[in-house]
């Protein structure tokens, strides 16, 4: 086959991938998506031929997705999309390399295998950690197709696609042609088999997600502040606590355990040991403690002094004319009349935005114009469930991007969470597809823990999701709006929560075992000449 030919076909998969993407509708193109790059694998004569188009493939795909990051980092957006690009191409070399070697049966394993170890290593909090087009995720538009990730995950997801891709090439692929119909029947029964039965899996298992009316409501607040131009800005502090406090009031009755505020809604930075007694606090203690009945759980940007003889890490920051250390957090806060305070930090931070790899160090001065946060803000490593003082609520919460990782947010459901919210500023993307595909994701962690999200999004999109996936009373994008439900604490692990991306980790270690056979089958067949 000629090389354009080839060419066009790597694009058109990547097309394919693109447009099967949320919040598209056509995301059943994803069964065919990889379908052409397995017509180039087999037709390029080179591995290096074959990198390049498989590059051109992905780095199309996540162009085209992802473009929107430009908004936010420029640095970011060329970083993520070169370099997941650069990735992604990885598990496809593997299989080139098995299936010249060993075949196609094995090399199409070898496939399977290498792209969901790439995907369980690329959801590890290794530094450059960006998940967001695992094959799974694609579901999160159609989460009545996958009910059934509360036993697998996403991984599950990834799974599907990746065999019936797999099944509908063999289906014309040239030894099915040639064996003419008694293959065409065959790998047409698989194909359709592969497609149906988790669909029908998913119907059997769909849960009852009717509110309990006896339930505490939730109030859920989305205050429209641009973060660019207005948040951070000093003069308006104390206006945009007076604005969140009036809407909240709005919806607050008797009935109402918990108010949502979103990421860094409190854009005044605090020591966390004065949070009781900071002047930019005052009308939130006020606020509370005319409603005694309520915890309010909000993102705010909080410090914390460092042990003069705790080892100093990358996120160490020294504090001019003092000697000493601290850390700066993007953090959540759940509060409460008697002045109690619990504070999360979060702990999967956006590479380049707000992070830097220890190894990545020397960089470090080029960031320098992003505010003096990028590769400095400091996490935690346990998943601590916050606990409402009226007992109503145990919260997993999660801020911004660390929705998108499954097992990580399982974690709090193994952990005791009875609620995720999740809160959010989007408004760094702009009106784009970003805002969007954040909130489908969260759509699967409803699903995979069966737990109700409740979700505070600065500029959008703000709303409840069911243990199904349903989104209930989304607010449009630039909006303010204030909502409120009757929101049950549901208790119990789902398989997905026990047991974590158990598909991912087998599938590591079936990558470990056919790496090493191949290189076993290379070294016998060079000893045997």
């Amino acid at each position: 086959m000629k090389n354009k030919h080839l060419l066009l076909l790597s694009l058109f998969s990547g097309l394919l991938l693109w447009l099967a993407w949320p919040p598209s509708v056509l995301n059943f193109l994803i069964f065919v998506g990889w379908v052409p790059l397995l017509y180039v694998a087999e037709n390029s004569r080179t591995k290096v031929r074959f990198f390049l188009y498989t590059y051109l493939c992905m780095l199309l795909w996540n162009a085209a997705t992802t473009w929107w990051i430009w908004n936010a980092s420029p640095p970011g957006a060329a970083g993520a999309i070169l370099l997941n690009s650069l990735f992604m191409c990885l598990p496809w070399l593997g299989y080139y390399s098995v299936r010249k070697k060993l075949g196609d049966n094995i090399g199409q394993l070898a496939l399977i295998t290498y792209w969901m170890t790439f995907e369980f290593l690329h959801l590890q909090d290794w530094g450059l950690s960006w998940p967001w087009l695992t094959l799974g995720n694609i579901f999160a538009i159609r989460p009545e197709w996958v009910q059934w990730y509360e036993l697998t995950g996403a991984a599950g997801g990834t799974l599907w696609v990746l065999l019936v891709n797999i099944f509908i090439f063999r289906l014309f692929s040239r030894s099915a042609i040639k064996n003419s119909r008694p293959a065409a029947v065959k790998w047409s029964t698989i194909s359709a088999v592969s497609l149906a039965l988790p669909l029908a899996v998913s119907l059997l298992i769909t849960p009852d997600t009717q509110p309990d009316s006896g339930s505490k409501n939730v109030v859920v607040v989305q205050p429209n502040v641009d973060p660019y131009t207005e948040k951070f800005s000093e003069g308006t502090l104390v206006q945009q606590i007076q604005h969140l406090i009036t809407l909240s009031d709005s919806k607050i009755d008797s009935n109402t355990a918990l108010v949502v505020w979103p990421e860094t809604a409190v854009a005044a930075g605090i020591w966390e040991e004065s949070i009781n007694h900071d002047p930019y606090y005052a009308a939130i203690w006020e606020f509370l403690n005319r409603h005694p009945h309520i915890n309010l759980f909000t993102g705010i940007n909080s410090y914390k002094m460092l042990n003069p003889e705790a080892a100093k890490g990358f996120s160490a920051r020294a504090l001019p004319g003092s000697g000493g250390y601290y850390e700066a957090f993007n953090s959540g806060a759940l509060l409460n009349h008697e002045g109690g305070s619990q504070i999360y930090h979060k702990s999967m931070l956006v590479p380049g935005v707000e992070m830097l790899p220890s190894w990545l160090g020397f960089m470090a001065p080029l960031f320098d114009d992003f505010g003096g946060i990028s590769g400095t803000l400091g996490k935690q490593e346990e998943r601590t469930v916050l606990h409402t003082s009226n007992n109503s609520y145990k919260i997993a919460p999660s801020i911004c991007y660390e929705s998108i990782y499954g097992e990580f947010m399982s974690r709090y459901t193994r952990n005791g969470a009875n609620l995720i919210a999740i809160i959010t500023n989007d408004g760094w993307w702009g009106d784009t597809e970003g805002y969007r595909q954040h909130l489908q994701y969260a759509r699967l962690r409803a699903v995979e823990n069966r737990k109700w999200v409740v979700r505070s999004a600065n500029t959008g999109i703000s709303c409840f999701i069911s243990p199904a996936g349903e989104v209930i009373e989304p607010q449009p994008w630039d909006t303010i709006a204030v909502i409120k439900m009757n929101i049950p604490a549901l208790e119990g692990k789902t398989l997905y929560v026990q047991t974590g991306d158990l598909l991912f980790k087998f599938s590591g270690i079936m990558a470990v075992i056919l790496l090493c056979f191949s290189l076993f089958k290379r070294k016998d067949q060079i000893s045997s000449k």
